[in-house]
């Protein structure tokens, strides 16, 4: 049985199942990146939740494997070369399954690149603009009288899924016909602004249809449901 004691956040969140992935996380578009791409692959691991509400994310436990404080993070006892490997960074987490399966990623060296590329588009664009549409709509700043700083965040979403709209023009997904980790990382940011944030008018959303619709077949996909609720919140 794999020995996992020597990471402490094992004291917090102990294993039952100390042979399979552990993943720390929250049913956010970050985190059922993670538990989206480990249902596809079919690796086995163990859900933990880490609760914001109680501040889990700064518990000296949680800050030993990801000292950024932010979900998710994952320990895998099962790491290359047969050693442990604690990760975070969701885009690195979905990498790392792809390379330890051979699954979600083409494994000729141009489409693997291609396939990063709109990864890091996600990264870098996608999840930070989309997360301020959320902020200045639906959370504390959507109370400030001035609408510039909003109304910025929300062109630059629409600008986004306008880039979008035209690579999935006569694509079934980001990558044409391959469903791959570049997909699991956009849709669930799409679902979430047009769902959970409510912003789907303001950044007329009913203008893209591609994206409408490779949205409704990313959350069609079993393993995305499933996905979608783990870890289950308390």
């Amino acid at each position: 049985m794999s020995d996992l004691s020597a990471f402490p956040i094992t004291g917090k969140w102990p294993a039952q199942h100390p042979e399979r992935i552990q993943l720390y996380s929250l049913p956010t578009p970050n985190g059922v990146k993670v538990s989206i791409a480990l249902e596809e692959t079919g690796l086995a691991y163990e859900p933990h939740l880490v609760s914001f509400e109680s501040n889990d994310q700064m518990s000296p436990e949680f800050l030993s494997l990801n000292p950024n404080n932010k979900i998710p993070a994952i320990l895998d006892p099962n790491g290359p070369d047969g050693k442990p490997l604690a990760l975070f960074e969701s885009g690195a987490i979905l990498l790392y399954i792809a390379d330890k399966t051979g699954q979600l990623i083409p494994q000729d060296g141009a489409g693997r690149y291609e396939t990063i590329q709109w990864l890091m588009f996600q990264m870098g664009g996608v999840g930070p603009m989309f997360g301020q549409v959320g902020f200045f709509h639906k959370f504390a700043g959507k109370d400030y009288e001035d609408k510039r700083p909003r109304d910025r965040y929300i062109n630059e979403a629409r600008r986004l899924l306008g880039v979008l709209e035209q690579r999935l023009e006569g694509r079934a997904w980001i990558m044409g016909d391959t469903y791959t980790i570049a997909d699991i990382a956009i849709f669930p940011w799409i679902r979430n602004l047009v769902g959970f944030y409510g912003a789907g008018d303001l950044v007329e959303f009913s203008k893209f249809a591609n994206v409408q619709r490779v949205l409704a077949a990313f959350v069609a996909r079993p393993a995305v449901a499933k996905g979608l609720e783990i870890p289950k919140r308390g």
